[in-house]
């Protein structure tokens, strides 16, 4: 079973997506919905296994399959895991899951569709956490993209279609060089298999281009500023499960491109272009939280938000090249890279949850508004929710002991060592996402009822209850003990950072 274990991760939920479409119409959407709840779940008890069996004292990829897929090109089915991708697969199937189950009150219409959308785009972001071969990461990079686009497209607001041709273009067009580039190194190695790049000797100059062929597509889904402007027309008019993938996972992706592809592949590079690449998360992680301030849309608010922490977890990235620089232990690099990993996950939890909140508001609104100045007063209706979000809202400040404070400690901690500035520039993200989080908490949930609509809205029921308090669990076990996480990564940080310092060899 170990041997096929990835597989049946990736392709349960395609497979479980078909049977969903083949109940029909909306007078069986019960049965669909239960379909997808039961391979939703299912698939997240598959990563108990995968958990287990797991050996983090290696940094070698683990479960691996590879089959010859097309022979001509010597591409192969090739899937493995590390401590990094586990982290991530895990966080899909259980993101997958809190999506499934919000569908299932939330959705009315095109049931069936909805549910076999997001199974298909949970088995192809499965898909590109465990490829090891080239070829297969890109059917899958740009496979996800379809169902995400129909989300938006078909269950999204009033601007649903520019947002989710927007949203298509930006990322299918950043993913262009991102293949030429993939065909150059096939070119001059013969092979497909991503770690057959590493290590190659380029120079600084060819580095560079390839470095910015995977940055376009990679800083796309970040995304980083400055294109970054597709986002939050993405959230703002996607349905609240396609705001959750966006945020929790498909944002995840670009940082993972840069961990699997440019560091490892093009170190000269990195190590040349730090400089451009921290100073574009510096420029993220405080100019987009200015402009989050200024927000009247609270999805709009917290899709900033998101531009503002992924900044975080580049800076933790890139940061690596200075630190080892200016500080003979490297187990700041290992921290700093740690901790952007670490920032990916509190993310998920965080701001996953805050957009689910959003959408049970609009759900309940009449007009679906996200406006903060529809609302008012929400604690006196909604006693639970609002716990709940205060919660989640804190975590995206970054309060200690929840998720969100591990990873931006990380980062801060390590990049100070190098450069006392950047970490500065860095820690006012605490005052800034301090400034419009609880500035809109205190408007939507304090103060006087707004209208009768507030006043007639009923607290979150046993399936919205049930999600939130899945991610409690997260937020505060990844905030209070992130330990067994971490151990996960150490192994496979190691291996990163001996591949991705030119001229360093970490211990």
């Amino acid at each position: 079973m170990d041997s096929y274990l990835l597989s049946s991760l990736i392709w349960f939920p395609v497979v479980g997506s078909v049977a969903v479409l083949m109940t029909g119409g909306d007078k069986n959407a019960d049965t669909a919905r239960g379909i997808a709840a039961f391979v939703a779940i299912a698939n997240l008890l598959l990563c108990i296994p995968l958990y287990m069996a797991f050996d983090p004292s290696s940094y070698l990829m683990q479960f691996q399959e590879d089959h010859l897929w097309i022979r001509a090109y010597k591409i192969h089915y090739g899937l493995g895991v590390d401590g990094i991708s586990l982290a991530m697969i895990i966080l899909t199937n259980f993101t997958g899951l809190l999506v499934i189950l919000a569908g299932c009150h939330a959705i009315k219409v095109r049931v069936a569709q909805y549910m076999a959308a997001f199974l298909t785009m949970q088995g192809m972001m499965i898909g590109v956490f465990a490829a090891t071969d080239a070829i297969l990461f890109y059917v899958f990079w740009e496979g996800m993209l379809i169902p995400m686009y129909l989300s938006i497209g078909m269950w999204g607001s009033a601007n649903r279609s520019y947002a989710s041709i927007k949203f298509f273009l930006y990322t299918f067009l950043g993913s262009i060089l991102m293949l030429i580039a993939l065909l150059y190194l096939y070119h001059y190695t013969g092979t497909f298999k991503i770690q057959e790049f590493y290590g190659l000797k380029f120079s600084l100059h060819t580095q560079e281009l390839i470095f910015f062929a995977f940055f376009l597509a990679f800083a796309v889904k970040v995304p980083m500023w400055p294109v970054h402007t597709w986002l939050p027309d993405a959230h703002t008019e996607a349905p609240s499960g396609g705001s959750v993938v966006l945020a929790a996972l498909m944002l995840k992706l670009g940082i993972y491109g840069f961990l699997r592809f440019s560091m490892p592949i093009t170190p000269l590079a990195c190590q040349h272009l730090a400089w451009f690449m921290i100073t574009l998360s510096l420029i993220a992680i405080v100019y987009i939280g200015l402009v989050a301030i200024i927000q009247t849309d609270m999805k709009k608010l917290i899709a900033y938000s998101s531009i503002a922490h992924m900044g975080f977890a580049t800076l933790g990235c890139f940061m690596i090249y200075d630190i080892v620089v200016h500080t003979p232990d490297y187990q700041d690099a290992y921290m700093s890279l740690e901790g952007a990993v670490i920032q990916m996950i509190a993310h998920a939890f965080g701001s996953g949850a805050m957009f689910l909140g959003i959408g049970m508001l609009a759900d309940r609104y009449y007009n679906h508004s996200r406006l903060i100045k529809d609302y008012g007063g929400i604690a006196s209706r909604m006693p639970a929710f609002a716990a709940f979000f205060m919660l989640f809202a804190m975590s995206n400040v970054g309060l200690p002991g929840t998720a969100g404070f591990v990873g931006e400690f990380m980062v801060i901690t390590s990049a100070i060592q190098a450069h006392f500035w950047v970490a500065f520039v860095a820690a006012l993200t605490l005052i800034l996402a301090a400034s419009y989080t609880l500035w809109m908490y205190k408007r939507v949930f304090f103060g006087n009822i707004a209208n009768d609509q507030v006043a007639q809205m009923e607290d979150l029921h046993w399936i919205e209850k049930t999600n939130y308090i899945l991610l409690a669990v997260g937020v505060f076990f990844v905030g209070l003990y992130p330990t067994p996480v971490l151990n996960v990564l150490h192994a496979t940080i190691g291996n990163l950072l001996i591949q991705s310092l030119p001229y360093a060899q970490p211990h």
